[in-house]
C-alpha cells in the first residue's frame, strides 16, 4: 500500500484527527529549562556533544538546523498509523494526501504545510537576534521566520528569574551603534548590544507577534511558538549570562562575502519595525474570546484567540469545561497539542501526560484534517472536576483569522 492509501484509510479510521509523535529538538547554546514533561533520564538522549533537548516541535514538516549535529529527521513530526504500527514523516504524509489533510485550496496555492509550533524551553534569555528578511534569507537558500509567542501558565511554574524580553531598538539608535556593538564582538565579553533595546516583562497568558527583521532576546518562560517552516537565526549579542556567543551565530546565513561586512549585515534588519516608539501598542497581544464568553460557557467550553495579527499562522486556546462535550467547528486544518486533562475527540483518546519518554507515542498531539475541522470535532472531557486544555495552531489562510490583518 503506498503512503496516500496509508493515510487516507488512518483519517477514515481515526475520524480525521491524525495523532503525532512527539518531536524533540536539541540545542547547544544554552542548558534545558527541562520543563516540557521529557524524561530527565533523556535529557541529554542523544549525547551530551548535542545539547539537551530545549524544544518539542509541533505539526512540523521542517528539519531543524544543527548543523553537523543534526541528528537525522530531527524536526520532522511522524503520523502514527495503527496504534504505532508503523509511522509516516507528516511531511510525507501531506506531500501524498495534502488535500485531504490541508484541503484543495491550502494545496493548490502553497503546495505544503507553510507553518508550525514548538515549544522552546531554556534556563537563560535566548540572545538577541533577528530573523532574516524574505528577500536576504533567499539569497542563502532559506526562508524568513515571523513567529508568534504565547507563554502558558502549564508549563511555566518555574521563570528562573529572567521573564523579560529585549524587543527592537530605542528610538535614537544609529546604525553606526549596531555596527560598533556587532564589529567589536568579544571585546569585553558583552558587545553591550541589548544596551540599546528595551526590556519588555512577560506576563503568562498572553503573547507578543514578531515579523521577521525585527531584533529580540526571548526571556525564559517556556514559549508557545507558532511561526512559518524555517530554523534562521542570527545572533547578535555576543554573551548572555556569562556564557559567550560564538562569531559565527551571527554570521552563518549571511554569504561568504558578506559576513565581514557589519554595515551590510546592520542594513538587513527592519529598521522602522526595530525603531517603532509603539512598539508594545503594535506587537503586544491579550487573549480575543472567539464568541461571548456568557455564550460559550453555556455551550461547555471557553475558546481565545492567542495568536493573530499574522497572514502566516494564528492560533487559539480552547477550554471544554468539567464533564461537557463540545462541538468546535474550524474554517482550517490545524494542530493541536494538549496542556491539561483528558477525553476524546471524534472517539479518538486525548490527554495531557505528566511524564514523556523520549520515544514513547503520546496522546497528546494531533493533527484534525481540513473536512473534520469544517464539520465540527466533538470533544469530550472526561473529568467531573477539571477542564480540558488545548493549543491549535492554523496555517495562512484560514478565513476565521483574516479579521485581525
Amino acid at each position: 500500500m503506498n503512503i496516500r492509501d496509508k493515510i487516507l484509510e488512518e483519517i477514515k479510521r481515526s475520524n480525521g484527527v491524525l495523532n503525532l509523535k512527539p518531536c524533540w529538538v536539541h540545542r547547544t547554546l544554552l542548558p534545558p529549562g527541562k520543563r516540557l514533561k521529557l524524561n530527565p533520564d533523556d535529557l541529554y538522549r542523544a549525547g551530551a556533544e548535542h545539547g539537551g533537548v530545549c524544544e518539542r516541535w509541533l505539526s512540523s514538516t521542517g528539519m531543524a538546523d544543527n548543523g553537523e549535529l543534526t541528528l537525522e529527521n530531527e524536526g520532522l513530526s511522524f503520523v502514527v498509523l495503527n496504534g504505532g504500527e508503523e509511522l509516516v514523516t507528516l511531511k510525507d504524509a501531506i506531500e501524498a494526501a495534502g488535500d485531504t489533510i490541508l484541503g484543495k485550496d491550502i494545496m493548490k496555492t502553497y503546495g505544503c504545510l507553510q507553518s508550525f509550533a514548538k515549544f522552546y524551553d531554556f534556563q537563560a534569555p535566548i540572545p538577541f537576534h533577528v530573523h532574516l528578511l524574505e528577500q536576504d534569507a533567499q539569497k542563502v537558500g532559506a526562508h524568513s521566520k515571523p513567529e508568534a509567542y504565547f507563554f502558558p501558565y502549564q508549563l511555566n511554574a518555574i521563570d528562573y528569574h529572567s521573564a523579560y524580553t529585549y524587543f527592537g531598538l530605542l528610538p535614537g539608535t544609529a546604525k553606526e551603534d549596531i555596527v560598533d556593538c556587532i564589529s567589536h564582538w568579544g571585546r569585553h565579553g558583552d558587545n553591550g548590544i541589548v544596551e540599546h533595546s528595551a526590556a519588555f516583562k512577560l506576563k503568562l497568558g498572553t503573547g507578543w507577534n514578531i515579523p521577521a527583521g525585527i531584533l529580540h532576546a526571548p526571556g525564559s518562560f517556556v514559549t508557545y511558538e507558532p511561526q512559518r517552516v524555517s530554523d534562521t537565526s542570527s545572533f547578535w549579542q555576543s554573551m548572555v549570562h556569562d556564557k559567550f556567543m560564538e562569531r559565527e551565530l551571527m554570521t552563518k546565513f549571511y554569504s561568504d562575502d558578506k559576513k565581514g561586512d557589519y554595515s551590510y549585515i546592520a542594513d538587513s534588519i527592519d529598521w522602522e519595525a526595530n525603531l517603532d516608539p509603539d512598539f508594545k501598542k503594535n506587537h503586544y497581544h491579550e487573549p480575543i474570546p472567539v464568541k461571548p464568553l456568557e455564550e460559550m460557557e453555556e455551550e461547555g467550553c471557553r475558546e481565545e484567540w492567542v495568536v493573530y495579527g499574522s497572514k502566516d499562522f494564528s492560533a487559539k486556546q480552547l477550554t471544554v469545561l468539567p464533564g461537557q462535550t463540545v462541538t468546535i467547528k474550524d474554517a482550517a486544518a490545524y494542530g493541536l497539542i494538549m496542556m491539561e486533562g483528558y477525553g476524546t475527540m471524534n472517539g479518538i483518546e486525548i490527554e495531557t501526560p505528566a511524564m514523556i519518554g523520549y520515544d514513547d507515542i503520546t496522546a497528546d498531539e494531533m493533527y484534525v484534517c481540513f473536512d473534520a475541522a469544517k464539520k465540527g470535532v466533538v470533544i469530550k472531557n472526561f473529568s467531573k472536576k477539571s477542564p480540558l486544555v488545548m493549543l491549535k495552531h492554523f496555517g495562512p489562510a484560514n478565513p476565521d483569522a483574516e479579521q485581525f490583518l
